[in-house]
């Protein structure tokens, strides 16, 4: 019992840090996009989101690593094997070297073809469009070497450093804003070389404090088989599972490029700035928990396991619901407010972009309980697979001379799927009784989410649109949703954990 009260204690301060570093970011990533938007152009923003998607497309392999990286690590701090942990770190390194050199080969010929003789592209803009593609390569590169480092951090649940370094990421990203205004050069290649120099940055500071803090965070080659084996067994399904996420992200915003050009990816690449920054309402406080789910697995602590998704589950969902609703109703003032000229199909997307977004703050505790198994075969590949359909139907829609939109509708159709196809896995993997998480979590979400619509949807109806309706309409939705997710969403024991929580910290001497 106690160590529950230490953990959720642990999982409230580093939620802590993670929600000031989103602030930061969210609000520097929002600042900057119509800076960067009207520096470059609408054709010159859609090639740097569709083409420096192809190296992105490619670093399914570094999240992959990442994803394992934080596993193992984290199983052997639950399990307190400080002496494995530094051989594992050793050899996942020796891992991310080779994955380093596949994906340069990969990009270097199948994507550079690619990008030269299939992408819509203006000639005019495709020396510009390699300058990207290969700055990107070099950042991929560098970020690759910087996540076993940040996996580190994250299994130790160090969050304020990760949160340091990502502010730190986030305001040069002001910069960079500013210089592209002021720097007489083309904008475009301008823009990939600074991005480059920041990812630079940010590696050697994840590495440097690292080396300094944890004694497991030496690298040298390690080519132990037993240990090489554990963990590419791992990674092998682990791949599939993570090629297929960036399939549906990536591949569907390259088909949308092949069908209607950059201007169709520019309002695609506006709305995943929205779905990003969103994203880190729920991503952050998953992070803060996923160390946990994985530790009581290593520890056979089922019990506190299952809770523990149950609330992630809720928590990340609620976390998202209280933006969304505000968003979802006001997505063309915000637009216009945010961007000025809000390019075609931007509204519709975003709106599509953030309903996806909160099915799938749904089920990252359902994923992290089947990872921390270990035994992932099955779940990737049949998880993976389903993920894959987004290709071929989004392309079957749009061949069929259906509108842009219908491949975002396709995507949010199969996340549908995914979710329920992750709930039965974890009934298999880790027994979690799925009749009460539909109880406790998806029917609590569904009242929730119903009720949390009506108040704001009235309001909107009786005024016209303005920035003082804005106001009231975010004012009266974020406090109307706290209030029924605090009345309807949270249990008994949530409430009394906050209730208590809130008390110390008012009692709290300053």
């Amino acid at each position: 019992m106690q160590d529950t009260v230490v953990n959720n204690k642990r999982i409230v301060k580093n939620t802590f840090f993670l929600y000031i570093r989103m602030l930061i970011v969210m609000g520097v990533s929002l600042f900057t996009v119509r800076i960067v938007l009207n520096a470059l152009g609408v054709v010159d923003y859609g090639i740097y989101n569709v083409v420096g998607g192809i190296t992105i497309l490619f670093s399914f392999l570094s999240n992959t690593m990442a994803h394992a990286s934080q596993r193992f690590f984290a199983y052997e701090l639950g399990r307190g094997d400080i002496e494995k942990l530094k051989v594992i770190f050793k050899t996942t390194m020796t891992v991310y070297a080779l994955i380093t050199i596949v994906v340069v080969f990969l990009t270097e010929t199948i994507g550079l073809w690619f990008l030269n003789v299939k992408m819509v592209i203006p000639a005019e803009r495709m020396e510009a469009a390699n300058w990207i593609y290969q700055f990107s390569i070099l950042s991929f590169v560098f970020s690759m070497f910087s996540a076993p480092y940040q996996a580190v951090i994250i299994s130790r649940e160090r969050m304020s450093v990760f949160a340091y370094i990502s502010i730190l990421d986030a305001l040069t990203r002001v910069i960079i804003a500013y210089l592209l205004l002021v720097i007489v050069y083309d904008k475009l290649k301008l823009y990939a070389v600074m991005q480059f120099i920041v990812t630079v940055g940010v590696t050697f500071s994840y590495i440097l404090i690292c080396k300094k803090s944890y004694e497991e965070c030496r690298f040298e080659f390690n080519w132990d088989k037993k240990y090489l084996k554990e963990i590419l067994g791992y990674t092998g399904w682990s791949f599939y599972g993570h090629a297929s996420n960036s399939l549906r992200n990536q591949g569907v915003n390259i088909v949308l490029n092949l069908f209607f050009g950059p201007v169709v990816n520019t309002s695609r690449g506006i709305a995943f700035q929205v779905n990003a920054a969103v994203t880190q309402l729920y991503m952050n406080f998953y992070k803060a928990v996923k160390p946990q789910i994985i530790k009581y697995y290593a520890q056979n602590n089922l019990k506190e396991m299952h809770k523990l998704i149950y609330r992630s589950s809720k928590f990340c969902f609620f976390l998202v619901l209280i933006v969304a609703v505000p968003l979802l109703l006001e997505t063309p003032f915000v637009l216009q407010l945010w961007l000025g000229d809000i390019p075609e199909y931007t509204v519709l997307f975003t709106r599509i972009v953030i309903v996806t977004m909160m099915i799938d703050a749904i089920s990252p505790g359902l994923q992290t309980s089947a990872d921390a198994t270990g035994r992932i075969r099955n779940y990737q590949l049949i998880v993976g697979t389903i993920l894959m359909l987004n290709i071929p139907l989004c392309w079957l829609f749009l061949k069929l001379g259906c509108p842009p939109q219908s491949a975002m509708y396709v995507v949010m159709v199969v996340s549908v799927i995914v979710l329920f196809t992750k709930i039965l896995f974890a009934k298999k993997m880790v027994n979690l009784p799925v009749r009460v998480f539909f109880v406790r979590v998806l029917r609590n979400i569904l009242i929730v989410t119903i009720i949390s619509f009506i108040a704001p949807s009235i309001f909107l109806r009786i005024s016209d649109q303005s920035l003082l309706r804005f106001c009231f309409t975010v004012i009266v939705s974020i406090g109307w949703t706290c209030f029924i997710v605090f009345l309807l969403g949270l249990s008994k024991n949530e409430k009394y954990y906050m209730y208590s929580l809130f008390k110390k910290k008012l009692m709290k001497n300053p």
